[in-house]
């Protein structure tokens, strides 16, 4: 079995948003004593964090928390593990690959022609590369096996 995800899905989708709302909730705190010791009340230095927060959940939302945790290349199928669950997807239950490299993280989505427990479209982040913006060999190399496997139906 060889692992096609990125081994920083752990990180982006525990790490990053703990520190990102623990650095607003420090925020607030900062301001809330600061204004205290003033007695009076700013605004924007409530509103701001905030918005970021609703932002920053909005966006992890639809970018981040859907990520598959792991998902590991076993041939014929892909063995995806997510939280405590585990699914084997055969390829041949793979109708489409999208693949974004322009998000971060970047992200690769499959849509199933039978849905499994994680629903009809499972996405995860491939192994991160040093050259920026570039396709993944180990995907594009995906791809090819999966339209392979369709061809043979």
């Amino acid at each position: 079995m060889i692992k096609i995800s990125s081994r920083s899905t752990f990180f982006s989708k525990k790490v990053f948003p703990v520190i990102w709302f623990g650095f607003l909730v420090f925020f607030i705190i900062i301001a809330l004593a600061g204004m205290a010791a003033k007695s009076e009340i700013i605004a924007p230095l409530l509103i701001m964090p905030v918005f970021m927060a609703i932002f920053g959940y909005v966006i992890m939302k639809k970018l981040v928390f859907d990520l598959a945790d792991e998902v590991w290349d076993t041939g014929d199928a892909l063995l995806v593990k997510n939280k405590n669950e585990e699914e084997l997807i055969p390829l041949t239950n793979i109708i489409n690959v999208s693949y974004s490299v322009m998000v971060n993280p970047p992200r690769v989505t499959l849509t199933l022609r039978q849905p499994c427990r994680f629903g009809k479209e499972v996405s995860f982040s491939p192994p991160v590369r040093f050259v920026p913006f570039s396709k993944s060999p180990i995907i594009a190399e995906l791809i090819e096996r999966i339209d392979a496997k369709r061809r043979q139906l």
